[in-house]
């Protein structure tokens, strides 16, 4: 009985980055700053990568249950999203060869990006600069960091608002998997699948697609995640995106998009999925 009810008192961030992509901390670390916000289970999800300190689909750091995720970016019918992938075997061949070339296209993408950049603002610039930067997969904030360290930015959200940020000169995309790829992947992994903040999406018309989704192998949805902080326009509400996820029997998940202090965003604690989601993602798991 009291384990039920410490239980229900327990909450979860299914959505969090390491130094293995583009956070600030280490998975060590990351679990001490969850206890601190009284989370008890968590999902390292790093871009494109499975953060090298996690073994198994699931583990125990510390007494915090830690889910082994991953966030890979998707071409979801025409639409640029990204999916989260839970309880993933870290190593699977399959995914590992997945991950290795999505690691090759992030550095050719940094090369002309790190290209663009010395052109644009006539100071000097390596690749090699920003890669000293990564501890794991090379993202763009790798590359904010150095415009900041130059003084080429006042700020990190500068050199995303002047330079690197969707749309600016210093812009390269990312290419991206199809969506039944990704999907794939990861249930190839043994993991499970979310759609990553799909109100950041801009789409308005998910009332039809959501349903697509499933059929092709969607697990869950992300209808929990700090909206309200977002500078990015909602192309949903996300208490319509709750009730269609629960319409068509989609998992719910949830999680803060934390990257660590000093980082693009540090939000641990917004985010407290209750553990009754979990456990439906646990037992869908067969874990």
């Amino acid at each position: 009985m009291n384990q039920a009810r410490n239980r229900g008192r327990s909450y979860a961030d299914l959505h969090l980055h390491t130094r293995a992509s583009d956070g600030t901390l280490s998975v060590t670390d990351m679990v001490a700053r969850a206890r601190e916000h009284n989370l008890t289970t968590i999902a390292i999800t790093d871009h494109d990568t499975i953060a090298p300190q996690l073994h198994t689909r699931l583990t125990s750091i510390d007494r915090v249950e830690v889910i082994t995720g991953i966030e890979i970016k998707a071409d979801i019918h025409g639409y640029h999203g990204e999916i989260l992938g839970y309880f993933i075997d870290p190593h699977n061949e399959q995914l590992r060869r997945i991950i290795h070339s999505l690691t090759v296209a992030r550095i050719s993408r940094m090369e002309e990006m790190v290209m663009l950049c010395r052109r644009r603002v006539g100071k000097r610039i390596s690749f090699d600069e920003v890669r000293s930067c990564a501890a794991g997969t090379i993202g763009r904030p790798h590359l904010a960091h150095i415009l900041k360290e130059k003084g080429i930015v006042a700020s990190t959200t500068e050199a995303f608002e002047r330079l690197i940020g969707r749309g600016k000169p210093c812009y390269v995309p990312l290419a991206r998997l199809s969506f039944a790829d990704v999907v794939a992947a990861i249930q190839v992994a043994d993991g499970l699948t979310s759609l990553a903040h799909p109100c950041l999406i801009q789409i308005n018309d998910w009332e039809n697609l959501l349903p697509i989704l499933k059929e092709e192998g969607l697990d869950g949805v992300e209808v929990f995640y700090p909206y309200l902080n977002s500078s990015q326009q909602l192309g949903t509400a996300p208490e319509d995106l709750v009730r269609l996820a629960k319409r068509y029997g989609f998992l719910l998940t949830g999680g803060s998009d934390d990257h660590g202090p000093g980082s693009v965003r540090e939000s641990i604690g917004v985010v407290k999925l209750p553990m009754k989601d979990v456990d439906a993602l646990r037992r869908a798991a067969r874990l």
